[in-house]
C-alpha cells in the first residue's frame, strides 16, 4: 500500500479511493501520511469524492478532511450562499478556496491594505469623491500596473481574487472588486454596476453619479455617457443596468464567468462545479423570493 501511495498518479489515487473506508490505524495513517504530501491535491480529491453518490466513501472523505484540518472550500461556499449574509470580500475570498482550498487569504488581504496605505499617502483634504478615485487610478494602474487581461481573458486565474491580486491582470468585474475594495478601505463607498458585457463601478456619494471603467484603466464616465453606452449596445430597459447590483448578484457572475472559462478549457468537472454554484444562488434567491 505505501509503495503504491508514493506515487502521484491516476493510480495512486485510485488506490486512496479503494482504501478510504479501510479503519485499520496502519491503513489510516498511510493515507494520512500520503494526503499531507500534496495537501493542494489531497483536498481537491477529497472533496471530489464527498460530491460523489457513495455516501460512505463520501463520509470517510468528510472525515479525513476533518482530522487533516482541511478547509471543505466547497462545502463552505455553498453555506455562505445558503446562509443569506453575504458579504463581498469575504465571499469572493470563499470563491477561491473552492478552488484552492488551501489558500492562506492573509497576504491578499494585507496587499490589498498596502494599496489601501498607498492612497491614503497621496490623498490631501479636502477631497472630493472624485480627486479620491483619481488616486485611486494613479496608484492601481500606473504605480501598480493593475490591467486587463485582454490576451488570456479565458483564463480562470482572471476571475480569482487572490490571483488577480497576485499577476496585476482581471477581468472587468475582478479589477472592479480590487478597486471597490481599495475604495471602502480609505473610506470611500463604491457600489458593483452590473452591466451587461462590462462590469464596473459606481460613486453615487455626490449629489450626481458617476461609474469607473476600471478594465479600461478607471477611466470615469458620467451619467449621459452611460447611457450612451447602453443605447450603443441595444440594451431594452436599460436604466436598471446602471443601479447597484447586490453581492449575491456579483458572485453569481463571477461562478457564470468560471462556467464559461473551464468549458472552453475543456475542463468539464469545474465547469459545472460553478454552473451548480450559479444554480444554488438563484434556488436560494428563489425561496426567499417566495417566502
Amino acid at each position: 500500500m505505501k509503495k503504491g501511495l508514493k506515487v502521484k498518479n491516476d493510480d495512486s489515487w485510485n488506490q486512496v479511493r479503494r482504501l478510504l473506508d479501510d479503519e485499520s490505524p496502519v491503513v489510516r495513517k498511510g493515507l494520512i501520511d500520503y494526503l499531507t504530501k500534496c495537501p493542494n491535491e489531497g483536498i481537491r480529491f477529497l472533496e471530489q469524492v464527498m460530491r460523489e453518490p457513495d455516501n460512505l466513501l463520501a463520509k470517510h472523505a468528510h472525515s479525513l478532511l476533518v482530522q487533516l484540518g482541511w478547509v471543505d472550500g466547497v462545502g463552505d461556499f455553498l453555506s455562505f450562499i445558503r446562509s443569506l449574509r453575504y458579504e463581498l470580500e469575504s465571499g469572493w475570498f470563499l470563491l477561491d478556496r473552492t478552488i484552492f482550498p488551501g489558500l492562506d487569504i492573509s497576504s491578499s488581504t494585507l496587499f490589498l491594505d498596502r494599496l489601501a496605505d498607498r492612497a491614503r499617502e497621496l490623498l490631501l483634504p479636502p477631497h472630493s469623491s472624485k480627486e479620491i478615485c483619481s488616486v485611486l487610478n494613479r496608484v492601481l494602474f500606473h504605480e501598480f500596473n493593475f490591467r486587463a487581461a485582454s490576451k488570456d481573458f479565458s483564463d480562470p486565474q482572471n476571475s480569482f481574487l487572490h490571483c488577480v491580486l497576485e499577476r496585476r491582470r482581471g477581468l472587468p468585474i475582478t479589477l472592479s472588486m480590487v478597486y471597490l475594495l481599495v475604495a471602502r478601505r480609505i473610506g470611500l463607498e463604491l457600489e458593483p454596476i452590473g452591466l451587461p458585457g462590462r462590469f464596473m463601478v459606481g460613486c453615487f456619494s455626490d449629489n450626481k453619479p458617476f461609474y469607473i471603467d476600471a478594465w479600461s484603466g478607471g477611466k470615469f464616465l458620467e451619467i449621459e455617457q452611460m447611457e450612451d453606452f447602453l443605447d450603443d449596445s441595444s440594451i431594452e430597459n436599460s436604466g436598471s443596468y446602471l443601479l447597484p447590483v447586490t453581492v449575491a448578484e456579483t458572485l453569481t457572475r463571477g461562478c457564470r464567468n468560471l462556467v464559461q472559462q473551464y468549458a472552453k478549457l475543456g475542463d468539464e468537472e469545474n465547469s459545472i462545479l460553478f454552473q451548480n454554484f450559479v444554480n444554488e444562488f438563484e434556488r436560494v434567491h428563489q425561496r426567499e423570493t417566495n417566502a
